[in-house]
């Protein structure tokens, strides 16, 4: 590296944290979670809002890649965390109500992406058909389970029946849309079929290595924070990981994703959370290089009427297919009517998991920029919209039913019996 390429690393990198941390305090004082704030701040240092001339002098051609090499230890810390912070509990006494429900969550939305992306074939043209098809399914399907947690904890759900069941069906939906995409991954990739199959074995190593990783984890004094050692163990099992599922012709996320979903939960709680905690500490720093990365490949200076339509096109499909699809599948397992509407808006929240496949597809040539910038202000609005939405549904259920008394079904529901086939003591999740 010349000394020029330092100057601007260290530059451009407290500039990045800075306006981060600005936008995303911001954020939270108007009810938005902090990422929102740090996503807008990517978009804004991209060339929308002062151009190419503006962008191009802050980060120079030559900074560009060293920016997306932190980048990428970012994601892929942040793809573990998301895997870690899976919990398997959660789906206790729950399993065919969260089946359900993510089924609505993935496959309505999913069969809504065909269409649509049949529609924009017609001004985006791919080489790829098929994988364009599913990777849009895929795209409108998705769900960001480490934002839609923070939303929970932020409004006080994250131990409450529904927000228990949001946090099933989210954990379902991630891991199909996951998989989905190693699989497009793999096709547009060109992997060979026998790399592909060396997934299976390498998922088995991962949970033969899970009791030894337990012994080596719950050897230690629980009292005693988690020492480097420990730190460094895990921190190899995610970038080894990583680079198996890249060597296998699918994207390093997956890898990362799968090592923190495989990783021992049981008599581990305060073990996963120190490292989930540890973890989350360098991605907060890197993730922001992230939204600039990604930021500064959007470009919405020339969207002009064919594009506004499109967007809203993109936006009727992911809200109307994503909501409705999710309200139907929890309506026919009879949850009530309020409670389903709680858990279509919780599960339309997109965010970071939405810019990180987003990003895949523009790196295997399923999307072009203009399609890209799109699909980012589909993520942001989405994103933005779940806030307001629980707020304007939690106001409609605070309005009483009747001028009279309510009947005991509604006061059954206000008393809390919000998820058919549990009892008041298992409205929480522990």
């Amino acid at each position: 590296m010349t000394s020029h390429q330092v100057l601007f690393l260290l530059l451009d990198f407290a500039l990045i944290l800075l306006l981060a941390r600005a936008l995303g305090a911001l954020a939270g004082r108007i009810g938005q979670p902090p990422v929102m704030g740090e996503i807008l701040a990517g978009v804004l240092m991209g060339p929308t809002l002062f151009g190419s001339s503006v962008s191009d002098r802050l980060f120079p051609a030559d900074i560009r890649p060293l920016l997306g090499a932190l980048a990428q230890i970012g994601v892929a810390l942040f793809m573990f965390v998301v895997g870690l912070e899976l919990e398997h509990r959660v789906l206790r006494g729950r399993v065919r109500l969260t089946l359900v429900a993510a089924a609505g969550s993935t496959l309505v939305p999913f069969a809504f992406g065909v269409p649509l992306a049949l529609y924009l074939l017609r001004h985006h043209p791919t080489e790829q058909h098929a994988a364009f098809v599913v990777f849009m399914g895929l795209s409108v399907s998705v769900t960001a389970f480490p934002v839609l947690s923070r939303i929970l904890v932020s409004r006080g759900m994250s131990r409450t029946a529904i927000g228990g069941l949001a946090l099933a069906t989210a954990a379902v939906v991630d891991v199909v849309a996951w998989s989905a995409l190693a699989g497009v991954q793999a096709v547009v990739g060109g992997a060979d079929y026998w790399q592909v199959t060396l997934l299976v074995p390498f998922a088995g190593l991962l949970l033969a290595v899970r009791p030894l990783l337990r012994r080596v984890f719950t050897s230690r004094d629980a009292q005693k924070p988690l020492t480097p050692t420990g730190m460094a163990v895990v921190m190899v099992g995610i970038f080894l990981s990583g680079a198996a599922t890249e060597a296998m012709g699918m994207h390093y996320i997956f890898g990362t994703f799968l090592f923190g979903a495989l990783l021992p939960r049981e008599g581990m709680d305060a073990l996963r959370e120190e490292i989930c905690d540890r973890t989350g500490e360098i991605t907060s720093l890197l993730l922001p290089v992230y939204f600039v990365v990604a930021g500064l490949k959007v470009d919405l200076r020339g969207v002009g009427l064919d594009g506004l339509t499109e967007l809203g096109v993109i936006l009727l499909v992911a809200i109307g297919g994503k909501f409705g699809g999710t309200y139907l599948g929890a309506r026919s397992h009879d949850l009530p009517a309020r409670d389903s509407a709680t858990l279509a808006a919780l599960m339309n929240t997109r965010g970071l998991t939405e810019l990180v496949i987003l990003g895949v597809g523009l790196e295997l040539g399923l999307l072009d920029g203009s399609l890209y910038s799109l699909m980012v202000v589909m993520a942001l609005v989405t994103t933005a919209m779940t806030g307001p939405l629980l707020t304007l549904i939690d106001a409609k259920r605070s309005q009483p039913l009747q001028a009279t008394a309510p009947d005991k079904g509604a006061a059954a529901h206000d008393a809390g019996e919000g998820v058919p086939g549990e009892d008041r003591d298992s409205r929480t999740v522990g």
